[in-house]
C-alpha cells in the first residue's frame, strides 16, 4: 500500500493495478489493504475513486442522482467514448430511461413467473444430479453450475435449443469490458462479432417462444409498456446478465459446501436453508466483484469530495467482507443473516433477475440434499480471470452418494 498526498489533500493512493492477474486470482489482500486506508481511496493507475468499505459501497449503489449509470459501470466514460455496443436499458442507464424496461422486466421476472417455474426446475435438478450421480469423479462447473442454468434459463426465456454455447463467452466478454483493455478483453476481441451476432440474434420477436420472458417483453412492447425500439435490447440484458452470473454463483456455492462440510450438513438437516446459503455464499465470494459510476456533480464521501464527471469503483466484494460490517466475515456461514451483501447490488439497479437465480440455486441445492452425502474437493480449483467477474473455471469434485 503506497500513501502520498492527494493534490485535493491529504487521501490514500494505491498505485495497484485490480484487474492484474495476480490481484484476480486473489483479491482479499489488496480488498483489505483498500478497506484498511480509508473510506476513499485514490487509484492513482486509472485515475478514479475507489470505495471498498460496506458504508460508502452501500450508499453510493443507492444514490444514482449522485453517481450515475449512464456513463458507463465499467472503466470506460460513455461521456467521451463509445460503447462497444448499444448501452443496456438496465445496467446502462437511469431514470427516466431506466424506468420504462426495469418496470416491465420486475413483472415478468416476479413471483407469479417463479411459482410457475419452480416444479419443473426442480424436477431438471433432481434429473441433473441423478446423472452426474453416476460419475466417479467430476469437474462441477462445467457438470453442474454451467448444465443445469444453460438448460432452464434459455428456456425460460424461450431460446431455441441451437447455439446457446455463445451465451457464456458473450457474457464472460461483456463483464471483462466493463474493465481496463487488458489481455482479457483483447484476446477475446476477435470472436466477439460472432458471439453478439448470436445474441443479437436471439432477441428478435420471431426467434422467441411466445410464452417465455422474451415473448412476454415483446408483448409488452405491443401493449405501450415498452417501444419496439427497446425490447430486443431488453431481451440482451437477460441473456448478458442471466446465465454468467447465475453459473459463478452456483460455482462459490458448490466451492464452499465442499470446504465446508459442515455447513452442508445443514442444508443437508434442513433443505429450507438452501436459499440462506446462495445468498451466503455471494457475499462470501462475490461473483460480481465491482462496478463504476460516475459523479454527476461534487459529491462528498467519507470527507473527500468525487469530483462531477469522475469515475468512482466499487469494490462489492470488498464490502461483502467488511468487518465493519460483518462478524467473522471471511467464514462461510450459514448461522448469519446475509440479506444486506451488496453481492446484487442495491437500490434502483439492484439485480432485476435476483430471485431467478435463488430459485434456481435452491432447485439445485435442493436436489443434491437429498443425494448427496458430501462433496469432497479431488482437486485445486481453477479460477477463471474476469475484470468483473469472481469465477471458477474448474472444480474438481467426488459427490458421495447419501
Amino acid at each position: 500500500m503506497t500513501e502520498t498526498l492527494h493534490r485535493a489533500g491529504t487521501l490514500p493512493v494505491n498505485d495497484a493495478d485490480p484487474f492484474a492477474p495476480e490481484h484476480l486470482e486473489t483479491p482479499e489482500p489488496l480488498h483489505a489493504a483498500l478497506r484498511d486506508a480509508g473510506p476513499v481511496v485514490y487509484l492513482a493507475r486509472y485515475d478514479v475513486y475507489a470505495l471498498a468499505r460496506y458504508e460508502q459501497v452501500h450508499a453510493a449503489l443507492v444514490n444514482w442522482q449522485d453517481f450515475q449509470s449512464g456513463a458507463g459501470v465499467g472503466l470506460s466514460n460513455f461521456r467521451y467514448e463509445k460503447p462497444w455496443r448499444p448501452p443496456s436499458l438496465l445496467l446502462e442507464a437511469d431514470p427516466p430511461r431506466h424506468d420504462a424496461p426495469r418496470r416491465v422486466l420486475a413483472a415478468i421476472l416476479g413471483p407469479r413467473a417463479l411459482r410457475r417455474l419452480r416444479q419443473t426446475w426442480f424436477a431438471e435438478a433432481e434429473a441433473l444430479v441423478e446423472r452426474v450421480l453416476g460419475e466417479r469423479e467430476l469437474d462441477g462447473v462445467p457438470a453442474l453450475a454451467e448444465a443445469f442454468p444453460l438448460r432452464v434459463f434459455p428456456d425460460a426465456v424461450g431460446l431455441q435449443r441451437e447455439g446457446r454455447q455463445n451465451l457464456l463467452p458473450y457474457g464472460n466478454f461483456a463483464f471483462n469490458a466493463f474493465g481496463p483493455a487488458n489481455s482479457l478483453v483483447t484476446d477475446a476481441a476477435p470472436h466477439v462479432p460472432e458471439w453478439a451476432a448470436w445474441v443479437d440474434a436471439q432477441c428478435a420477436r420471431d426467434r422467441l417462444g411466445p410464452d417465455g420472458f422474451g415473448g412476454r417483453i415483446w408483448a409488452a412492447a405491443d401493449r405501450g409498456e415498452l417501444t419496439h425500439e427497446q425490447a430486443p435490447l431488453v431481451v440482451r440484458s437477460l441473456l448478458t446478465a442471466g446465465v454468467d452470473t447465475t453459473v459463478h454463483g452456483l460455482a462459490a456455492v458448490l466451492h464452499a459446501f465442499a470446504t465446508h462440510p459442515g455447513q452442508w450438513q445443514r442444508v443437508r438437516d434442513n433443505p429450507a436453508a438452501a436459499r440462506v446459503a446462495f445468498d451466503e455464499a455471494v457475499r462470501w465470494a462475490s461473483p460480481v466483484q465491482t462496478f463504476f459510476r460516475t459523479a454527476t456533480t461534487d459529491t462528498l464521501v467519507g470527507g473527500t469530495t468525487i469530483p462531477e464527471g469522475r469515475k468512482i469503483l466499487m469494490f462489492l466484494a470488498a464490502a461483502n467482507r467488511d468487518p465493519r460490517r460483518w462478524e467473522r466475515p471471511d467464514t462461510f456461514d450459514l448461522g448469519r443473516d446475509p440479506s444486506g451483501h451488496v453481492g446484487f447490488g442495491m437500490g434502483l439497479h439492484q439485480c432485476v433477475g435476483q430471485h431467478v437465480a435463488r430459485l434456481e440455486a435452491e432447485a439445485l441445492l435442493t436436489a443434491l440434499a437429498r443425494r448427496v452425502r458430501r462433496l469432497e474437493l479431488t482437486g485445486e480449483p481453477v479460477r477463471q480471470h474476469n475484470n468483473t467477474l469472481r469465477a471458477l473455471r474448474s472444480l474438481p469434485l467426488r459427490l458421495h452418494p447419501a
